[in-house]
């Protein structure tokens, strides 16, 4: 990675926020600001520390466009590529050719592969100062260098997580593939594609020490990392590996503490855009004043706000999907219920992530982790052990809380498999695992057609079924990053 490309990234993410977003260039550390001052005082570091939380929902990191506002821009990305999550009209046209499979194949700056891999290489680059440099904070206690430390190592696994399952397909059996460069320091020079392998032998690395580094140590806001989200991360990153012993044990760690929503919470309008949710794990507020208003992951998903939502693009459940969910389950409520719909709100239209507040249309927090998403890995992974009352416990610890009706049964083997599976696809929908689960479970895509599904009258995918490994499932390396990288060649591009 070119450290001059880099920079100008971060110098570009600040600028297009100067005009309206002045709490931006008070947090996030300028390149014109030495590491000499930064790393001298505790309070330059915490600012750095908070601007890198920041660089999650920033505007425009990767060089600018109403699709580039962060982790719930991938998160959009993954599920519009996935089977679940249908597009209305062409509207303005946002993320349509995402959802028909040719945008990830760009190579060209200003798109969204480009954004993805400036952002988080950029993250990374914050991250490693961090690691590196606190230790030579004079003022600061140990307590708050191990904490520093712990969250930089955090944020940096997740940031190759993210690029491992971007730029390349599933861990297992692709271990030997090219996977993405690995820095762990600043450097003026780039490096040549580790392995699948080496970059996830990095992520176990660094989630293993921060875990140490975290023990004990508290947050003054979910924000931030803590043990249970870095736990979380290692029951992730252990579900994608196929180790269902750590995938288990490290889901029933980082869920505790977190209880499940009740109904009444569930069906708020803030149950997924107010961090102030019990269930939440981890995510970004974001004031009124640091809102990104029409390049964010509201104005292009809640069709109350006047977004690009609102302008024909709403986002819907399939029919096949909203069919499944039994009546008396509340997930089903947060859905248009067919022969209800209006224009703006058409039937199947997804009323689950919604702003808080209409009177303050654009103050909603980003979610990036949650409980019920560990009750899913856990049972998952007991029963791919072959734990099946085990995992059938915890399924129904989790969904009969949303439907108190709810039974496993005496399902067991691949038949209990599957039905954690649609539990899952049910729970999460729309939080960013459409396409993730897709290419770990090497399933291909199969969208559903039809009335209220997938094509006419909805807008046209074009694509709807794919074999399990694709390659458009990948995002190309950006053309800009090839041409500066002394240690990369065409050779290194991923394949159309």
């Amino acid at each position: 990675m070119n450290k001059r490309i880099l920079i100008t990234a971060s110098l570009a993410g600040l600028l297009a926020l100067g005009g309206c977003k002045k709490d931006y260039l008070e947090t996030v550390p300028s390149d014109a600001v030495s590491e000499a001052q930064i790393f001298s005082d505790i309070t330059a570091v915490n600012a750095t520390v908070e601007g890198l939380y920041k660089e999650m929902f920033t505007f425009a990191v990767g060089g600018g466009s109403h699709s580039d506002y962060g982790q719930k821009s991938i998160d959009l990305s993954l599920d519009l590529m996935g089977n679940d999550m249908v597009v209305h009209t062409q509207g303005y046209s946002w993320y349509n050719t995402t959802y028909q499979y040719t945008n990830w194949g760009l190579a060209t700056t200003g798109q969204m592969p480009d954004f993805a891999w400036y952002r988080f290489y950029d993250m990374i680059k914050q991250a490693n100062k961090l690691y590196n440099f606190v230790d030579g904070v004079k003022n600061a206690s140990s307590t708050q260098k191990e904490s520093i430390k712990g969250q930089a190592l955090g944020i940096r696994a997740y940031c190759y997580y993210n690029l491992a399952n971007l730029y390349q397909q599933t861990y297992k059996g692709n271990e030997s593939a090219k996977g993405v460069p690995i820095y762990t320091k600043d450097t003026t020079g780039g490096k040549a594609r580790g392995t699948v392998q080496d970059v996830y032998n990095r992520i176990i690395a660094d989630l293993t020490e921060a875990e140490t580094l975290l023990t004990g140590k508290t947050r003054t806001t979910k924000n931030y990392m803590d043990i249970s989200v870095v736990r979380g991360f290692r029951a992730r990153v252990a579900l994608v590996q196929e180790d269902w012993a750590n995938a288990s044990k490290y889901a029933n760690l980082a869920k505790a503490g977190y209880p499940l929503m009740t109904t009444a919470q569930y069906t708020a309008r803030s149950a997924f855009s107010s961090i102030s949710n019990p269930e939440w794990m981890w995510g970004s507020i974001i004031p009124a004043a640091e809102a990104t208003i029409y390049a964010s992951f509201f104005s292009h998903i809640d069709p109350n706000v006047g977004g690009y939502a609102a302008l024909g693009q709403q986002k819907k459940i399939t029919k096949d999907l909203y069919d499944q969910i039994p009546t008396g389950d509340v997930r089903k409520t947060v859905f248009r219920a067919p022969g209800t719909g209006n224009t703006t709100i058409p039937d199947y239209c997804q009323l689950k992530h919604q702003v808080p507040d209409l009177s303050n249309r654009w103050q909603a927090d980003y979610l990036y982790m949650r409980a019920s998403e560990m009750f899913l890995i856990e049972a998952e992974a007991l029963a791919r052990q072959g734990n099946d009352a085990g995992a059938r416990s915890v399924l129904e610890s989790m969904v009969k809380v949303r439907f108190p009706a709810y039974s496993a049964g005496t399902r067991s083997g691949a038949a209990l498999i599957a039905e954690i599976l649609l539990q899952r696809r049910i729970e999460l929908w729309g939080e960013g695992f459409g396409l993730l689960d897709i290419k770990r479970l090497k399933t291909g895509l199969n969208r559903p057609t039809g009335a209220g599904n997938h094509g006419a009258p909805n807008f046209n995918p074009v694509v709807y079924t794919t074999g399990p490994a694709d390659n458009r499932f990948l995002m190309r390396i950006p053309q800009r990053e090839l041409d500066n990288n002394a240690s990369m060649t065409p050779a290194d591009q991923n394949p159309e």
